[in-house]
């Protein structure tokens, strides 16, 4: 899974071939059984159909199925705006979001601002959490290419066997892993391969180590710390060439394949099905082809659910040098899905003249002041601009909750926690607009919490709220940029503890310097408000994941750094002295020099 603060996570042309009616399941006796689509699915699959025209498919639906309307757009009551998060330098927050009431409504007047809603789960304590008074465990990311796409194999075997033996050495509790649509799904519809990633499960099994499952639905490739390039299923990508408003699309057309445009999730798209009946498939497999593994070796499955598998649109695409850091980004919104829906949501409260996205934004690597739209006082913060923010948010929000709502239903019961991702976009943070967050669809402004509302969203399902760029300070960032990875990662913290869901981390960029070590450390006892007093109060994070394990992890100072971080950050803060965990750190280097050089050779 690739990184992401400043970053996300194409294409293969092969041979039209039938869509398969039958699924690889591979067994724990290595045999490949071949069953029915429809056994995997709760539904089964309808015939190929022709996509319907964007504008004409959205007339046809009932209201209860348009993903927009009056009330997604402009909710008479709209989710309580959190406390001043902001860095010194930011402004007081006005007024009404310090009184309950929220920005104007459409009709000029504002609204009450409703109280907390109601989980409907309760967050559960994470299998492997050590409790609030102790530390955190700690699994690292495999290699992207951990399974070769090519023959579904473990790529480096050798390589993969010495480091897990060094990893569990080290007392990191497990591996996260992505498991590409691309690889698995690869032959056809329902066509499912798991033997290379069965392959690698058992491996982890063996050396006792835990697995987060990534179900990556994105591309690999084209962004900052992607190795590797492994694109969408040859089928889907086809599909997408024939009907391009399949994917994410900017105001100059340019298509973006790392990730299908949620305008069309609940359109069959796929051979007949629709891109989340394709995503629930996946996973219902996954499930029933590693039953044995859940709870016992499987203890999370991260659902991927946009480009880098995080929960945002494509604003800020890498490939080809689109864009650079630290560019505002754009607008994902013009395919003709999309712009459907922003018209007919427009068009039901009376504004058909709003249903356009802005034209004045700018482009990818310009700074907020240099676009009228997202300038100190643009288009941003004006009754269109508000109208425009809310659909495009609430569109993603749209597009969480449709496909965590199958995740939890294919995983119910099952020992296993599920997680979601959000990326840490902390550039220009210091201005009004946020304008890098809102191209990536999180409404966060000067003036409105943006977070608040993904978070309640998975605490509706029982997510655990992964976030990023934990080892980053706001010294380290361009001034210019006004950059803040830690007001950033104050504001969610605050966001997951109103919610009450459970908040894991990540560092965004590769690090392996003692500073990143001592930064993590020091942020995975996230800092609360106190329940009844003004004392702050520290719990630990459920879980730290570590980017990424290569041969630059297995040099021998970076790995006595490691090893150090993560004896320190598993025993808690503070629960042993800094001289004491340089020992057991020197001990563990000289237990492993054998299996870190292996690896560090067959790495490379």
């Amino acid at each position: 899974m690739s990184s992401s603060s400043i970053v996300g996570r194409g294409r293969a042309l092969f041979p039209e071939s039938e869509p398969s009616t039958s699924a690889s399941v591979w067994n724990p006796d290595f045999s490949t059984t071949r069953v029915s689509c429809s056994t995997l699915a709760r539904r089964s699959i309808i015939c190929h159909m022709a996509s319907p025209p964007a504008e004409e498919w959205w007339k046809q639906q009932p209201q209860q199925h348009r993903s927009s309307s009056p009330i997604s757009c402009f909710p008479s009551q709209v989710a309580s705006h959190g406390p001043a998060l902001a860095p010194d330098f930011f402004e007081e927050r006005p007024f009404e979001l310090q009184h309950g009431i929220s920005s104007p409504s459409p009709s000029g007047f504002p609204s009450k601002i409703a109280p907390p809603v109601e989980k409907e789960h309760s967050a559960q304590e994470t299998p492997t959490s050590k409790g609030k008074r102790s530390g955190v465990p700690v699994y690292v990311m495999l290699p992207l290419d951990s399974i070769n796409s090519g023959n579904n194999q473990v790529n480096r075997a050798r390589a993969m066997n010495a480091s897990f033996q060094a990893l569990k050495s080290a007392g990191v509790e497990g591996v996260m892993v992505d498991v590409w649509w691309g690889i698995v799904e690869k032959d056809g519809p329902c066509n499912y391969n798991w033997s290379g990633y069965r392959e690698l499960l058992e491996m982890a099994k063996k050396h006792g180590l835990k697995v987060q499952a990534v179900m990556s639905f994105h591309q690999c490739g084209g962004n900052v710390g992607d190795s590797a390039f492994i694109p969408l299923p040859w089928w889907v990508v086809e599909e997408a060439k024939n009907n391009p408003d399949m994917v994410y699309t900017d105001r100059y057309g340019n298509r973006n394949f790392e990730y299908l445009s949620l305008g069309c999730d609940h359109l069959p798209v796929l051979k007949g099905r629709t891109p989340v009946q394709a995503y629930s498939d996946f996973m219902r497999s996954f499930k029933e082809s590693f039953s044995d593994m859940l709870g016992d070796v499987i203890v999370e499955i991260q659902v991927g659910m946009g480009p880098a598998g995080e929960l945002r649109y494509p604003g800020y695409p890498e490939r080809d040098g689109i864009w650079k850091f630290p560019g505002v980004g754009e607008f994902q919104c013009h395919d003709n899905y999309m712009l459907a829906s922003l018209k007919a949501s427009a068009e039901s409260i009376g504004k058909p003249d709003w249903g356009c996205a802005p034209s004045d934004a700018g482009h990818y690597n310009q700074w907020p002041e240099d676009s009228i739209f997202f300038k100190r006082d643009g288009g941003w913060n004006t009754d269109y601009g508000r109208f425009f923010l809310e659909w495009y948010s609430g569109k993603l929000i749209e597009h969480g909750e449709s496909v965590l709502t199958a995740a939890e239903g294919i995983f119910r019961g099952s020992p296993v926690r599920l997680s979601a991702k959000v990326a840490g976009i902390h550039w220009h943070y210091g201005t009004r607009s946020h304008a890098p967050e809102l191209t990536a669809g999180y409404y966060n402004t000067r003036f409105r919490d943006g977070y608040l509302p993904l978070a309640r969203m998975f605490g509706r399902h029982g997510v655990t709220f992964n976030f990023t760029c934990f080892e980053m300070r706001d010294v380290e960032q361009p001034a210019a940029a006004q950059c803040s990875p830690e007001g950033l990662l104050k504001q969610v913290v605050a966001a997951a503890k109103s919610a009450g869901v459970p908040l894991a981390g990540e560092n965004a960029l590769p690090r392996y310097d003692e500073g990143a070590y001592h930064q993590i450390v020091m942020k995975s006892r996230l800092e609360v408000e106190g329940e009844e007093s003004m004392e702050r109060a520290y719990e630990p994070m459920c879980c730290f994941t570590f980017l990424r394990m290569n041969e630059r992890l297995f040099h021998p100072e970076n790995w006595r750094r490691f090893v150090q971080f993560v004896k320190e950050i598993g025993d808690g803060k503070g629960s042993s002295s800094s001289r004491e965990h340089e020992h057991r750190a020197s001990e563990l280097l000289v237990a492993t020099k054998p299996l870190i050089q292996e690896a560090a050779a067959a790495l490379v």
